[in-house]
């Protein structure tokens, strides 16, 4: 189960979004396992949290966020962004939008480090910068409508969930697993945090909004009309009501 779109049109062309997703791409092909020739850089660009509570290997900070340990890993960021990071570049700007990216993966990253400051498991991969992106999404989007596509065995079926619904039941499977000390190889403190910190980053930008007169004015729904999609595909724009 997860989101595949959103009901959330936006006015200008996501290009950080857009160039985000082809360099984490890129780079994923040129240090994939088949590749080879590369596999040193993922492991150098790796963050390594005990490397970094001993005041070394600094730059994994930033490099872990553009690396991936696998097809799956990398698919599944790359929908979230695509699905979530568009509204929220429409309303930061570009450059507001790629600087609240990075600083929610240091946030992110900061986090898996507090929780287990003396691991040694490389990690990487865009998950703590994303889960900024909808932690800020949720705060100016609560009642977005998001299409969930529901997958048993071979029978799939879309649903249409209030955004509130979808990201704080992600959030807290996060927080959960995190709470529990899952050793399943998933950062999920990084996830919990960059989620708390997109929160906090976004706080600004919606209190320039209004903050909670912004809600009242739209109903925790976008400011743009939504687009419905029918079966043939095509989308129709339709008024919030």
């Amino acid at each position: 189960m997860f989101p595949i779109r959103d009901h959330n049109p936006s006015t200008r062309t996501p290009w950080v979004v857009r160039g985000l997703i082809v360099l984490n791409v890129l780079i994923y092909v040129l240090t994939a396992e088949w590749g080879g020739r590369m596999i040193g850089l993922w492991q150098w660009g790796a963050l390594y949290p005990e490397a970094i509570s001993h005041g070394v290997w600094l730059h994994g900070l930033v490099t872990h966020m553009f690396l991936h340990a696998g097809i799956m890993h990398i698919a599944g960021n790359m929908l979230f962004l695509w699905v979530f990071g568009d509204n929220l570049e429409d309303q930061l700007g570009h450059f507001g939008f790629l600087v609240f990216y990075l600083l929610g993966g240091l946030a992110a990253a900061g986090a898996q480090i507090a929780g287990d400051p003396f691991s040694d498991v490389p990690m990487v991969g865009a998950s703590g910068a994303i889960a900024a992106v909808m932690g800020g999404y949720l705060l100016l989007f609560p009642k977005a409508r998001v299409d969930i596509l529901f997958i048993f065995v071979i029978v799939y079926k879309i649903f249409t969930i209030r955004a509130w619904i979808v990201l704080g039941f992600w959030f807290a499977v996060q927080l959960l697993n995190s709470l529990g000390g899952s050793a399943d190889g998933v950062a999920y403190w990084a996830h919990a945090g960059g989620f708390l910190a997109g929160l906090v980053l976004m706080a600004p930008h919606f209190l320039r909004l209004g903050g909670p007169r912004f809600w009242r004015d739209h109903g925790g729904l976008p400011p743009n009309p939504s687009i419905d999609y029918v079966a043939t595909r095509v989308p129709v724009v339709k008024r919030r009501r």
